[in-house]
């Protein structure tokens, strides 16, 4: 009996232990009947990554900006010259476009209407020509572009022209808004300029106009000579400063758009 149960035990022990490692070798045994689901993975996408462009810039430069300085234009002041008086084309002034006419009221001087022995007389030459003026253009200009001096004697002249008058002793007649040297109606005339005198009025004397222009370019500034009423150099090269200025042709001679730019016209 001892014997016979002994080997029921033996065998009990061997059937466990092979249940046992049974059970170790297959573990799903436990998950009967539950379907395995295995898990998707997602190929890996690997990102593309540009490389990376460095902008290249540029250092910064400032630019160094020096003050502006408004230019101050003094007066010009008179210099007895006869050079460089006319010009062959108008300059334009600094300022925005011409200089609007000034209103000026003519006025009656008391001239001592002789020569002046500081300021040379002119002769006459029969070819003379009125320098640069085949370049300005316009018919204000036209007189001084077709000047010629003439030669006649007292009758001729009175026969030809009703209004002559004599100015610091030279007679002058005129035409058309200007007056004109006589040469030849008198002897020893006396002649600071030859050329036209736009006067607009023939009740303004060559004296008297060149004496308003005198007066007006001092209150501007341009001459700070005597009122003689005389056209000599000194005056023309305070014409011909304001001339440059205000846009016109620089004739250095008293002409119309001059006088209408002094208010005088």
């Amino acid at each position: 009996m001892r014997i016979l149960f002994v080997l029921t035990c033996c065998l009990a022990l061997a059937a466990f232990a092979g249940a046992a490692e049974q059970q170790q070798e297959n573990p799903q045994s436990k998950r009967k009947g539950q379907p395995h689901t295995q898990a998707v993975v997602k190929p890996h996408t690997q990102a593309v990554v540009k490389p990376h462009t460095q902008a290249v810039v540029k250092p910064h430069t400032q630019a160094v900006v020096k003050p502006h300085t408004q230019a101050v234009i003094k007066p010009h002041h008179n210099v007895q010259t006869q050079h460089n008086l006319s010009s062959t084309a108008p300059l334009r002034t600094t300022t925005q476009g011409q200089t609007k006419a000034q209103t000026f009221r003519p006025q009656h001087f008391n001239l001592a209407n002789k020569p002046n022995p500081s300021i040379p007389n002119v002769t006459f030459r029969a070819n003379h020509h009125i320098q640069g003026s085949e370049h300005w253009q316009g018919q204000n200009y036209a007189v001084f572009r077709s000047y010629s001096p003439q030669w006649h004697d007292r009758g001729w002249w009175e026969g030809h022209h009703n209004r002559i008058v004599f100015v610091f002793g030279g007679p002058y007649y005129w035409d058309a808004g200007y007056w004109y040297p006589a040469w030849g109606y008198a002897p020893n005339a006396y002649y600071a300029y030859d050329g036209p005198i736009y006067a607009g009025n023939a009740d303004m004397d060559p004296g008297q106009v060149v004496a308003n222009v005198q007066s007006a370019l001092q209150g501007q500034g341009y001459y700070d000579g005597e009122v003689d009423g005389i056209l000599g150099p000194v005056t023309r090269a305070a014409i011909a400063r304001y001339q440059q200025d205000h846009g016109l042709y620089i004739t250095s001679a008293i002409d119309e758009p001059t006088l209408e730019s002094l208010g005088m016209a």
